[in-house]
């Protein structure tokens, strides 16, 4: 039975009240730090893998492209967005690793290096047609920062310009990066094809692990 029903709650906050003063009186009470009692639950932890680092970094490349057009640069330049086929691979991937019989490892195994493998491939080709974006993006931007020039060589500032063109300076400076963790990446798949550097993370996080083990 709990003491605050049987003794009731006012016998129990005269306690503490008691137990408060007393410790204050004998310089007991400190306040640099705090125990509390809490309950744990467990939850998912979302941990790095190939096909969830390759689909994210399509994903990014994707959601980059449409910045830089959406800030004026290569605007009639043509790039497909595989975010939806990438998607649907990496569900496909979700979908066989709940088999949890002996006999569907092997299986299992199979297809997540397959599907793994069709993710790189629609990452490489991402990336070929975001070098294309990016290039006339750079055209585009030096065109704009010439623009600029003349006009602040006559006394003029357009504050609106001056904002579309830091947005797609920032935008270019991001698909840069990609594509450059993105070369890094392919370079080194065939000495390491079970990890991911792909997109870019903090220097703390770990290297992705292969899918196919630990679930």
């Amino acid at each position: 039975m709990k003491l605050t029903t049987r003794c009731g709650t006012a016998a129990v906050d005269g306690c503490n009240e008691v137990l408060l003063a007393k410790a204050a009186q004998a310089k007991l009470l400190r306040t640099n730090r705090l125990r509390a009692d809490t309950t744990v639950v467990p939850a998912d932890v979302a941990y790095p893998t190939d096909s969830g680092l390759l689909a994210k970094a399509i994903r990014r490349i994707a959601a980059t492209g449409r910045r830089i057009q959406a800030a004026g640069g290569a605007t009639r330049t043509s790039v497909r967005d595989r975010s939806r086929a990438a998607g649907k691979r990496a569900h496909g991937i979700a979908a066989k690793l709940r088999m949890r019989s002996a006999q569907g490892k092997d299986e299992v195994h199979a297809v997540v290096k397959r599907i793994t493998g069709e993710l790189a491939q629609l990452a490489v080709r991402a990336a070929d047609g975001a070098e294309r974006l990016l290039s006339n993006a750079r055209r585009a931007l030096r065109r704009t920062q010439t623009k600029a020039q003349a006009l602040a060589a006559v006394g003029v500032q357009d504050a609106a310009a001056g904002r579309r063109r830091g947005r797609l300076r920032r935008a270019v400076n991001d698909l840069t990066a990609l594509l450059q963790a993105c070369s890094t990446t392919t370079s080194n798949r065939a000495t390491r094809p079970t990890r991911r550097s792909w997109p870019p993370r903090s220097s703390g996080s770990s290297a992705a692990p292969d899918e196919s083990r630990g679930r």
